[in-house]
């Protein structure tokens, strides 16, 4: 069986309801032997001659008016869905966006989120997964709709990207610890105690190779996986949390906190989205909620 060339729909919805070949060509702006073609080639795919004359004027056969409506309804349809997609009404709208995210960004943004989220969407729950590792895979397999975190050669140059704040490392101690005290110099940060955070469970960080870049060494007492742990170590102990600052300003309340006496690099905090998902007004709808809520937690 042949496949039917949809084109003539087009041209069959035009002749249908112009009720006249001349408009009809006008309309879709054919010159009068392409409109003549056009008419023929859709006689001969009915089986039927849509319109006969009666007097000086073309009236519709039974089998033509049989198909005004339903040829019409399948044109608006055919527009529909090769336009661009409506505005949405978020108020209406019912769906879950998963976010993949470290503890300490839904610690410190989660709450903002939420909130902000079932105000302007009722119908919206944020489900949050933790990221546990750079693997891209799930924004690629539609796991995961959006993921935020630092930007490196690991990212592939498919992902979409939009930067949502600088973040800078600082030292956290309990308050009284000897540190909250005087001026703080390579010397007496590296000379105390320290927790390093590595969800890798690696033994060195970026802090380490700045200190060693000055001569010096930072004795590490315990790892833990996220930033949330180091400050619940840090403020029950006399152990030094070495943490980012925008990362974890909802959780250091009550600790002493210093800028860090070594060059240790600022870094750039995104949030990474997969091309599918970029024209989704749904989705564009989240990507600003996520954006303004970074953008009012200071």
């Amino acid at each position: 069986m042949s496949t039917p060339d949809l084109n003539l729909l087009l041209t069959l919805d035009a002749v249908l309801s112009e009720g006249s070949v001349a408009r009809a060509a006008r309309r879709l702006q054919l010159s009068p032997s392409a409109m003549s073609r056009a008419l023929a080639r859709l006689r001969a795919t009915t089986g039927d001659p849509l319109l006969v004359r009666a007097g000086r004027s073309l009236v519709p056969t039974p089998r033509a008016l049989e198909l005004r409506e339903p040829v019409s309804q399948l044109v608006q349809d055919a527009q529909a869905v090769l336009g661009p997609a409506e505005s949405f009404d978020r108020a209406q709208l019912i769906r879950t966006f998963t976010l993949r995210t470290s503890d300490g960004f839904l610690e410190n943004f989660g709450p903002g989120l939420v909130v902000r989220a079932s105000q302007e969407a009722p119908g919206v729950r944020l489900r949050f997964v933790q990221k546990v590792d750079k693997d891209r895979a799930p924004l690629r397999d539609g796991a995961v709709d959006l993921e935020t975190g630092v930007v490196d050669e690991t990212t592939g140059p498919e992902v979409r990207i939009r930067a949502l704040f600088r973040d800078r490392y600082i030292g956290v101690v309990r308050t009284g610890h000897a540190l909250s005290r005087g001026k703080i110099t390579p010397a007496r940060y590296a000379s105390g105690k320290h927790i390093l955070v590595s969800r890798q469970g690696l033994d060195k960080g970026p802090v380490d190779e700045a200190l060693k870049s000055s001569g010096l060494e930072r004795e590490i007492v315990t790892i833990v996986g996220g930033f949330s742990a180091a400050l619940t170590i840090a403020r029950a102990t006399d152990l030094v949390a070495t943490v980012p600052e925008r990362h974890t300003a909802n959780l250091r309340a009550g600790m002493y906190c210093f800028p860090l006496p070594v060059a240790a690099q600022e870094f750039t905090v995104s949030m990474l989205w997969h091309p599918r998902m970029h024209a989704d007004p749904a989705h564009q709808w989240l990507r600003g909620l996520v954006l303004d809520t970074c953008a009012a937690v200071r």
